[in-house]
């Protein structure tokens, strides 16, 4: 199968785990925030917090959408790499407030370094044809 074909089923993958979950954390963040791994939620209405987290995470995956369906390639590797970090630093949030390690590796560490892979797949497969774009063919004289 082509690495292209593969990438392409990679990401949509990809967007429609980030939109499953951001909807989730929209529709219902008081049954969907516990799998985030932090200890404890905020007491009161805090729902208002997580629910910026799902609008978050649908715009991420709306940009992946938008790329994958014009073709975009190359931006799409790129954005896919600068969106894992979303994830690293949801990792770190967990960490640093004691949260679960294993949900903090498991689920947001994981993501974020499939994410990234995924990135730099795209590139790999782009790289012939941005190597052809900046490398004019010699015009006979």
């Amino acid at each position: 199968m082509p690495l292209k074909k593969i990438n392409t089923a990679l990401v949509a993958a990809f967007i429609l785990f980030i939109l499953w979950f951001g909807t989730e954390y929209i529709l219902s963040p008081e049954t969907t925030a516990p799998g985030y791994g932090l200890p404890s939620w905020p007491s009161g209405d805090g729902d208002g917090f997580l629910i910026i987290k799902g609008i978050r995470d649908v715009v991420l995956a709306l940009v992946l959408g938008i790329l994958l369906v014009t073709g975009h390639r190359r931006a799409l590797g790129w954005v896919l790499l600068v969106e894992a970090f979303a994830a690293y630093g949801d990792m770190t949030n967990v960490l640093a407030h004691h949260g679960s390690v294993a949900t903090a590796l498991g689920v947001h560490c994981l993501t974020a370094t499939l994410m990234a892979v995924t990135g730099l797949l795209v590139m790999r497969e782009t790289r012939k044809v941005a190597a052809a774009v900046a490398t004019p063919a010699l015009q006979p004289a």
